[in-house]
């Protein structure tokens, strides 16, 4: 049984950041109930690739597996009450919302509303900006106005966004650590917690070293695939592929100039980490023109034989195949439809968590099961509520 097995959540979620947080959640062994407004509910349902089953699009799968869904209008006073009821009933350990500040008090979901109910009840918001600040927020528009963007791109050329939502993602681990936190002052003290976790304020706590720098007067920009303080650093051309190489240190561009392949750079200008800065963009033209000759796996072989850090530059179908992977994912089966879902590793190897997750849910799947069994309402009473449009 999971250490976490006892702890229920109860999650008013759409889109990434807290979807992504409460999976994690889920992986951890925790009943996490995902609410969704009646009708078409998330919006991510409908993102993506159909599957052939409606609401259940491509894009909703990879972050809501291990879930409970159910759905209630928060807009009507009757939702409203049917939320009390299962704070102060199911027991709900942990309440989270990623609706913007201002449609707190008008759902009847703010702070100190259910903690009147449920005392030590730990609860979570996420918003774009704080809770003082009412502005929706998407997770590109914080990388620019945080300055990733600022960071990401060649030299020469137009800001660009990560190939990921790191913002959204990055949200999310913050308020998985602050959860634990605030289960761990629970479990000391009995008090319940308010988290609030800002996206902006989650983006630029991962800035620490170029906020820092820039208020010293270096000038922090982006480089491409370069390193600022290192070289050579960059992606490099195989005969087959690329490769990434970034050398540290001294000594292992001195191993690394003794290779017979390389032992033309063996010049006394490069011999240290400051002269191969000085002339970085004909460095690596000048490696480049002797990786292009190499194959991946032989150039690789090399540099990995004198401990220079280097890395294929994998499609993603190779790095379903990469050996430390293996015996890492988690998979979740559709005994309705047959399907299979891969699930990517956790971050811990030694406790990877639930390895087998239940199917992504139905919009209101578990209506019935939550609503009948934990409520007390029998089947003609929960009727009545989707034909009212409550659930």
């Amino acid at each position: 049984m999971s250490l976490f097995s006892s702890i229920t959540v109860l999650s008013l979620e759409q889109a990434t950041a807290l979807p992504f947080l409460t999976q994690r959640l889920a992986r951890e062994g925790m009943r996490v109930i995902r609410v969704e407004p009646p009708g078409r509910g998330d919006p991510n349902r409908y993102i993506g690739r159909p599957t052939g089953e409606e609401g259940m699009n491509v894009y909703l799968l990879p972050n809501n597996c291990g879930k409970q869904a159910i759905t209630l209008n928060l807009a009507e006073e009757k939702g409203r009450a049917l939320l009390r009821e299962l704070v102060a009933k199911l027991p709900i350990d942990i309440f989270a919302t990623n609706n913007r500040p201002g449609s707190y008090a008008k759902l009847g979901i703010a702070y100190e509303k259910l903690q009147e109910i449920r005392p030590d009840l730990i609860w979570l918001g996420i918003t774009g900006f704080g809770p003082q600040y009412d502005r929706g927020a998407y997770d590109p528009v914080i990388q620019a106005r945080a300055g990733w963007m600022e960071l990401t791109g060649e030299p020469d050329g137009a800001p660009q966004v990560f190939g990921l939502p790191m913002v959204d993602l990055g949200a999310a681990e913050h308020g998985y650590g602050a959860i634990m936190k605030a289960l761990y002052k629970r479990a000391v003290t009995g008090q319940g917690s308010r988290i609030d976790i800002s996206m902006f304020h989650s983006a630029a706590a991962w800035m620490a070293n170029p906020l820092m720098l820039t208020k010293l007067g270096e000038h922090i920009t982006r480089r491409g695939n370069t390193h600022q303080y290192f070289g050579p650093v960059a992606v490099l051309h195989t005969r087959d592929g690329y490769v990434y190489i970034a050398m540290g240190n001294d000594r292992q561009w001195a191993a690394f100039s003794q290779l017979p392949a390389f032992q033309s750079l063996a010049l006394p200008e490069y011999e240290r980490n400051a002269g191969r800065l000085a002339d970085l963009t004909r460095l690596h033209h000048r490696i480049g023109e002797i990786t292009q000759t190499l194959d991946t796996a032989e150039l690789m072989r090399l540099l990995e034989s004198i401990g220079v850090p280097v890395a294929r530059v994998n499609s993603l179908a190779q790095v379903l195949d990469e050996p430390p992977l293996q015996n890492s994912f988690a998979h979740a089966h559709d005994a309705r439809t047959g399907q299979e879902l891969l699930l990517a590793p956790t971050p811990d190897v030694n406790d990877p968590g639930e390895r087998e997750i239940s199917f992504p849910p139905r919009l209101g799947e578990h209506n019935a099961l939550i609503y009948g069994e934990t409520l007390g309402y029998n089947p003609p009473q929960i009727a009545q509520l989707q034909t009212e449009g409550i659930i």
